[in-house]
């Protein structure tokens, strides 16, 4: 069965029925809840554990593939451009070509997927297996930026990049699609 996204709940601003100031608005606002989450962190070299990744399939999931892929955009052009809200503060180029950039870079693509995925289906396992696809597409941009900027080794990259984060992902995974499936339900 077939769901469009606009009747799991009505805060999707894939343009059903929003004017554009209330999706810029949200677009903006999943932009600075994820630079908020990135200052969440738990130092590890070479890549922290930080909040981002529970606010992209957020994004994802509540504004739709195209307004979630632009909030991460968003959030990616104005650490580019010079505001700390990179992990640590940090901000600029360095950060997208650096051992965090494949993690970074992923999270537009990771929106929409959620997006697009949700839009199909309700239900708190739909939410669960997207949000887990999209995870994956992280999980493996970063890892692959991780064997050509630091390691040079498929199975350090795997271990540091793409093991090390799944215990710590799993509960952002899980709290993600609780959060989306009940605020869903409630707004249906």
């Amino acid at each position: 069965m077939t769901v469009q996204s606009s009747t799991i709940d009505p805060l999707h601003a894939d343009g059903s029925g929003q004017g554009i100031l209330t999706q810029s608005l949200l677009i903006t606002g999943f932009a600075a809840a994820t630079a908020v989450a990135a200052q969440v962190e738990i130092p590890h070299y070479p890549v922290p554990f930080t909040l981002q990744t529970l606010f992209v399939l957020l994004a994802g999931a509540f504004l739709g593939p195209r307004n979630g892929a632009l909030s991460m955009v968003l959030y990616l052009s104005v650490g580019v451009l010079g505001l700390p809200v990179f992990s640590g503060g940090g901000m600029g180029l360095m950060r997208i070509l650096g051992p965090t950039g494949g993690y970074l870079l992923a999270f537009p693509i990771a929106a929409a997927i959620v997006g697009y995925l949700i839009s199909k289906r309700a239900g708190l396992v739909w939410a669960l297996l997207s949000m887990t696809a999209s995870l994956f597409i992280i999980f493996l941009s970063g890892t692959i930026q991780l064997y050509t900027v630091v390691y040079r080794d498929w199975a350090e990259a795997f271990s540091n990049g793409f093991l090390i984060f799944s215990w710590w992902d799993l509960l952002k995974l899980s709290a993600a699609a609780m959060i989306y499936n009940e605020i869903s339900k409630r707004w249906n």
